[in-house]
């Protein structure tokens, strides 16, 4: 039996798009039960935008709906609140059996890139998603999978959206847009750490100088026709909810298409 998680239903405003309540859905992979909570758009003209949401170390798919909160703040798109698995046998957490995400190339068999290469084929073949329109997003541990994804699949996703994560020395990005999160007073990710990876990443994409983008954020045109996004807050490391109106926006902005 599916299992819905209840009480995400909003209507956003009279005559605005109602979100669709997330429903559990599951894949096998790799002989594996992976699973995700999905709220789809109900009545859609057409192909729709998706966003992957890959929940922090520890925690699930339940929280990142919560914490998230995208398919509610963008009922117009596909949402899918993914599941990971415990981090026993990983480089970082040899013997960690909370759930997440790999961290680099060909960790855990690279049995979490199989996942969204999984989901996409069957969203393909569904033909409810927009190929061209397609993102990533997460926070902490999820951030990280969201980098590696980058690395990993940069023709997938139209996109990018990590929060509390950085950039590895090692990975050779080819340019996209993106939006990073981060807090100045994290501890456990430094912002330190975060500050090279924005810098970074708007030397990749060949950006100019910034320009106000909303309440804590900075937009850097670029060059290549990939921009940059930064959202500075002022606490640690958590995700606050003003941060997934920042990716919300950012989202929905590249959705709508031209140079942000």
């Amino acid at each position: 039996m599916r299992r819905v998680l209840t009480g995400l239903c909003l209507v956003l405003a009279a005559g605005a798009a109602v979100a669709a309540e997330p429903v559990r859905r599951e894949w096998l992979v790799g002989g594996v039960t992976r699973e995700a909570l999905v709220a789809a758009p109900e009545q859609a003209a057409g192909a729709v935008p998706a966003v992957f949401v890959f929940h922090g170390y520890g925690g699930d798919m339940r929280g990142a709906a919560r914490l998230f909160g995208l398919h509610a703040r963008w009922p117009e798109a596909m949402v899918l609140y993914m599941q990971g698995l415990p981090l026993e046998g990983a480089a970082i957490r040899p013997e960690d059996k909370r759930a997440g995400w790999q961290n680099l190339p060909g960790e855990c068999g690279d049995r979490d890139v199989a996942f969204v290469d999984a989901v996409m084929a069957s969203l393909r073949s569904e033909g409810r998603v927009d190929g061209r329109r397609v993102y990533a997003t997460g926070h902490s541990n999820g951030g990280a999978f969201t980098y590696l994804l980058w690395q990993a699949r940069p023709k997938v996703f139209a996109g990018f959206a990590p929060s509390g994560a950085v950039l590895p020395q090692t990975f050779r990005l080819t340019p996209r847009p993106a939006l990073h999160l981060a807090g100045e007073r994290d501890t456990l990710i430094r912002y330190v750490w975060q500050e090279r990876s924005m810098a970074r990443l708007r030397e990749l994409n060949r950006c100019g100088a910034g320009q106000p983008w909303g309440e804590g954020g900075t937009r850097y045109p670029s060059a290549s026709g990939a921009p940059v996004f930064t959202w500075v807050h002022p606490g640690g490391h958590e995700f606050p909810v003003a941060a997934a109106d920042a990716v919300a926006r950012f989202m929905r902005e590249l959705s709508a298409g031209g140079e942000k």
